[in-house]
């Protein structure tokens, strides 16, 4: 009897998943597109004069540079990124070769 009651249920709950699926009818294109942004390690002494005059003004002269990175994108574009510490806090700040803020 548990045999008979146990397929019973098999085919029911096989019957509504068959039913329930369904074909899809227009395909999903799917587009992935790739970072191409490259990060190459800058030492802090070798960064250019405009950058390392920009991180002696205010606000920023408050704060310890850390780290710095040369930031290239896909288009070639290029800023500087400097990683900052004041006490337990961390920032960073991103400056072109002028010494120009980047958004």
């Amino acid at each position: 009897m548990k045999k008979i009651i146990l397929s019973a249920a098999f085919l029911a709950f096989a019957g509504l998943t068959a039913a329930n699926a369904s074909e899809v009818k227009e395909p999903v294109a799917i587009t992935v597109k790739q970072d191409s942004v490259t990060k190459a390690p800058v030492e802090l002494k070798d960064l250019p004069e405009p950058v390392k005059a920009t991180l002696q003004t205010e606000p920023v002269k408050a704060w310890t540079p850390t780290a710095a990175f040369l930031v290239t994108n896909a288009d070639k574009s290029t800023y500087y990124q400097i990683d900052i510490k004041k006490g337990e806090e961390t920032a960073s700040v991103r400056l072109d070769k002028d010494g120009k803020p980047v958004k």
